[in-house]
């Protein structure tokens, strides 16, 4: 144990609430001055991460003894990641198929860590693993989705260009779409190029906390980043064809 680290590095207390409730109301405040309409949102998300922390927090501890259990609430991180990400990709009921970038891309990946012996099968190492990756793919998984279909639909002229010389309708879309797509992996690298200069990740801040080396922290970090350019990048993958295939769209508009 390093001197200074561990549980009372962050004290748990009335302090503490009061520090995330006035960090809140200034984030929210500064959003309302400057009118970048997301002060209720700020507000609302941070009332829900004290709550859903919470819960999943007694959760976890209930669970992280039964590999089973734990299983099945990486499962229930997946349908929750899927159904943000489809919301924020398009109305249409076709966003529905987020789900799978978001499933093949962090799970055989974990999995793979457990059977290599990288992470133990244990609960409490497996969920915070497969959180962070599910996480990461959720961000890449709707970025890309978003950028690729206000791409194809800004360029429309464009694909209907290259569908008159002959494309296929995939194809057509491919050649617009892909280097929007591609803007999807820049927080993924830019954090990964600037780590330890300008951040501090969350699992080498964790670890230090916990107890451990800075050593330990650093090389658990690289590989999460690694990790995470891998899934993010399967996942954008993904979503570029199952966009460019049609089958993620939205819905027509009122003149269309």
């Amino acid at each position: 144990m390093i001197p200074g680290m561990g549980s009372a590095t962050v004290v748990i207390g009335p302090g503490l609430a009061v520090a995330g409730g006035l960090a809140v109301l200034l984030a929210a405040a500064i959003a309302a001055a400057a009118r970048l309409g997301t002060g209720r949102a700020t507000v609302v998300a941070g009332v829900r991460a004290v709550v859903q922390l919470g819960a999943v927090s007694l959760l976890i501890g209930a669970i992280v003894g039964s590999v089973l259990l734990s299983a099945a609430f990486v499962l229930v991180m997946v349908g929750v990641a899927a159904w943000t990400a489809a919301r924020r990709i398009t109305p249409h009921r076709s966003g529905w198929w987020a789900v799978l970038p978001i499933a093949v891309a962090p799970l055989p990946v974990t999995a793979l860590l457990v059977l290599s012996g990288v992470v133990p099968p244990v609960g409490i190492a497996v969920i915070p693993m497969a959180g962070i990756l599910i996480g990461g793919t959720m961000t890449a998984t709707s970025l890309a989705g978003r950028r690729v279909l206000d791409e194809l639909r800004t360029r429309h002229g464009e694909v209907e260009a290259a569908l008159s010389l002959g494309f296929l309708p995939r194809d057509a879309a491919m050649e617009i779409a892909r280097p929007s797509a591609g803007q999807a992996l820049v927080p993924a690298i830019d954090q990964t190029r600037t780590v330890g200069l300008v951040t501090l990740p969350g699992a080498f801040v964790g670890m230090l906390l916990g107890g451990a080396t800075p050593l330990q922290a650093g090389a658990v970090q690289v590989l999460v980043l690694v990790l995470l350019l891998v899934v993010e990048t399967v996942a954008v993958a993904l979503m570029l064809e199952l966009v460019c295939r049609g089958l993620v769209r939205r819905a027509p508009t009122a003149a269309g």
